[in-house]
C-alpha cells in the first residue's frame, strides 16, 4: 500500500506540473493549500482501499497511521470540498493511468452497467436532492428493485476501466454505451477490429450498425427467436468475469456505501472508487507485467 502511495502520488504530481490547468480554480492572491492537490487526490484513493465508508474515520485512520504521508490533514467539511472541486482531475487521471498500461492494447472489452442505490424509504426519494436523477429501476442479475442511479462500464477482461458513464436508473444502456464511446471519439478510432462482450440487453439492428461503423464486433447471446450467433460457447464463463467487476466495486471498494447526498458528493465518491481500481491495476501492470494482486485489506 505504502508503495502504491508512493507512485500514485508521483504520478499526479508529474500531470500537474505538465499540465497546470488541472488543477481547481484558486484565488492569484491567498493562502495556499497547505495538503497538495497530489496529496489529497492520493488520500481519497488510500481511503477507498482501506474500506472506510465513513469520512470521519478514514481522517481519523490516516492521522493515526498515514501521517508520515500526510503532514496536514483538513477537517471534514475542508475535505469534502476540495476533493469535490478536483472532480476534472480525478477524471484525467482515470484515463491517463489507463493508457498507462499494458492492458490498453486489449482486443477484448466487456459492458455491462450495475445499480448504485441511493436510498429506500419513501422520504427519501420524495426530499433527496437527487431526486430527479435518482429514480426507481430493475436490476435482474439481483432480481431486485432499487431507487438509485446506475453505473455503466466499459472494460477489459481484466476489469480495467476504458470508459464509464452514471446516469438515471432508467437510462437505456445502448445509448449509453454509444454516449460513451461519442464522448472519446479517438476511443474506438484507436481500437479498430476489437471485439466488444455484452449482455442480451445490448441488442438492436441499428445499434450493431452503428457500432460497426465505429469498429467494434458486439458479442451477445442471442434473443428468443433470434438465430443461433456467433461466440455463444463463450458467454457462460465470460459473464462470470463481467459479474466479477461490479463485485470488485461493490465487495471490495464499497461502491453502494457512497454516502453522497448531493450529485457533487455521489459523482466524485464513484469516480474515486473508479480511480482506486483503476490505480490498483496500473501498479500492479507496473510493478508484476499485468498480474493482478489486489486484495483488500
Amino acid at each position: 500500500m505504502n508503495t502504491l502511495a508512493t507512485a500514485l502520488y508521483v504520478k499526479i504530481d508529474d500531470q500537474l506540473i505538465a499540465f497546470p490547468d488541472l488543477a481547481p480554480e484558486r484565488p492569484r492572491v491567498g493562502i495556499q493549500p497547505t495538503l497538495s492537490d497530489a496529496e489529497l487526490v492520493t488520500l481519497a484513493v488510500l481511503s477507498a482501499l482501506l474500506g472506510f465508508t465513513s469520512e470521519r474515520r478514514r481522517l481519523r485512520y490516516a492521522r493515526a497511521h498515514l501521517a508520515w504521508m500526510f503532514p496536514y490533514l483538513p477537517g471534514q467539511s475542508g475535505y469534502n470540498k476540495r476533493l469535490r472541486a478536483a472532480t476534472g482531475l480525478v477524471l484525467h487521471l482515470i484515463r491517463i493511468l489507463g493508457r498507462d498500461t499494458s492492458l490498453w492494447s486489449d482486443d477484448v472489452w466487456v459492458a455491462d452497467s450495475t445499480p448504485i442505490e441511493c436510498g429506500r424509504s419513501r422520504q427519501t426519494t420524495q426530499r433527496s436532492d437527487l431526486a430527479g436523477w435518482a429514480e426507481y429501476g430493475y436490476c435482474p442479475s439481483h432480481s431486485r428493485f432499487f431507487w438509485g442511479l446506475r453505473l455503466h462500464l466499459l472494460c477489459t477482461l481484466s476489469g480495467l476501466p476504458v470508459a464509464f458513464a452514471l446516469t438515471g436508473a432508467k437510462a437505456d444502456e445502448r445509448t449509453t454505451l454509444l454516449g460513451m464511446l461519442a464522448a472519446d471519439p479517438d476511443l474506438p478510432g484507436r481500437h479498430r477490429g476489437q471485439d466488444l462482450i455484452a449482455d442480451m440487453q445490448y441488442y438492436g439492428r441499428d445499434f450493431e450498425h452503428t457500432l460497426a461503423e465505429e469498429g467494434l464486433n458486439l458479442l451477445r447471446k442471442a434473443l428468443k427467436g433470434e438465430p443461433p450467433r456467433a461466440g455463444a460457447h463463450l458467454f457462460k464463463p465470460l459473464r462470470q468475469t463481467i459479474e466479477s467487476i461490479n463485485q470488485t466495486f461493490k465487495g471490495q471498494l464499497d461502491l453502494e456505501r457512497h454516502g453522497g447526498r448531493t450529485a457533487a458528493e455521489v459523482v466524485i465518491r464513484v469516480i474515486t472508487r473508479v480511480l482506486a481500481l483503476t490505480a490498483v491495476i496500473w501498479h500492479n501492470d507496473k510493478a508484476t507485467g499485468g498480474e493482478i494482486l489486489f486484495q483488500k485489506p
